[in-house]
């Protein structure tokens, strides 16, 4: 009680609010996502996210040699084909684009990790993640059969050389597929970052701009999670562990840090959190008008996230954020 507590004391010097400062964001919390088109020496900004390209496969190697220079330890590949189709042929096809990038950073950066996007909705021409009725203009995706998608795309992913395989699309089941597609392989060694607790967000509209993925009619609520939904997200996760996931993701982040802190609280697997395009578009705008200090309000939110419970922080802001942590 005052005046023998004054929390002020530990708060007069720079270096005694680095001693006992509670939560640090290091350059190894972050994840860099990166997007892979075809062609060559191709880079196109994302209008909605200004900083964001789409990249051909070299372009994504000059990328991922930058990341890696900043002592960012992984890259998450999401694709953009030049063909879709209603198999998603060129998610699991051994020379789509997100395999042709995998090998091409894991040849050049075989220390870099890869993570990949494992989905289909940027494959097929509905937008949506998997097998749809013919006709069906309500988005409702045919769970069992999309499973053998994806755990096809999975394996094929994995050959390539991913080292983390992410699959993104709130499949019921999409975990013990793909395990079993994975170890069946040959690569019981491949962990799963299971896409755990995904909300059905209004925060993914810019990346849409950037993976080409809207739905073309209907929407993804019929998979992805209500956004007012705590306990079941609970269920998911425990459902994903149960069937062998190796770590868990929680996305979006910055509306769903509760989220985040429950499904720390209910695993001792490591969690992610992903800062979605949304999240950095709002931010990016307000500090190109000059609203926000840039450096500070991204510091103070992926630090808020890894205080909440994120062990690893997929973000857009990551190179930018390794740079400031650095100094």
């Amino acid at each position: 009680m005052f005046p023998t507590h004054r929390p002020r004391r530990l708060r007069n010097h720079p270096q005694l609010r680095r001693m006992v400062q509670e939560t640090v964001l290091n350059t190894a919390d972050l994840i860099y996502p990166l997007f892979a088109v075809p062609g060559e020496g191709f880079a196109k900004e994302v209008a909605s996210m200004p900083g964001v390209y789409q990249l051909s496969v070299d372009k994504i190697v000059e990328e991922a040699k930058q990341v890696y220079d900043l002592g960012i330890p992984a890259i998450i590949l999401f694709g953009i084909p030049a063909d879709k189709d209603n198999d998603a042929t060129g998610a699991w096809h051994d020379c789509g684009i997100v395999q042709k990038a995998t090998a091409a950073v894991k040849a050049a950066l075989p220390d870099l990790i890869v993570m990949v996007d494992t989905c289909l909705c940027e494959y097929t021409p509905h937008g949506h993640c998997g097998y749809l009725e013919t006709g069906d203009l309500t988005g409702r995706v045919l769970n069992d059969p999309t499973l053998e998608l994806l755990k096809k795309t999975a394996v094929s992913q994995a050959q390539a050389g991913a080292d983390i395989i992410a699959p993104s699309g709130m499949m019921d089941g999409f975990v013990t597929s793909i395990r079993s597609g994975l170890d069946a392989a040959g690569f019981q060694d491949i962990p799963i970052m299971s896409y755990a607790a995904k909300y059905a967000s209004a925060y993914y509209g810019p990346f849409r701009d950037a993976a080409e993925s809207t739905p073309q009619h209907g929407d993804r609520r019929t998979y992805q999670m209500d956004p007012g939904n705590a306990r079941e997200a609970l269920k998911e996760i425990e459902l994903d562990i149960a069937e062998g996931a190796d770590m868990l993701m929680v996305k979006p982040a910055l509306s769903y840090m509760d989220i985040i802190w429950q499904v720390k609280q209910a695993s001792n697997l490591p969690v992610a959190a992903y800062n979605v395009s949304g999240e950095y578009s709002m931010v990016k705008a307000a500090a190109l008008n000059g609203w926000v200090d840039e450096e500070r309000i991204v510091l103070e939110t992926l630090t808020s996230f890894k205080r909440a419970g994120a062990d690893m922080i997929l973000t857009y802001h990551a190179k930018d954020a390794a740079r400031w942590i650095q100094g």
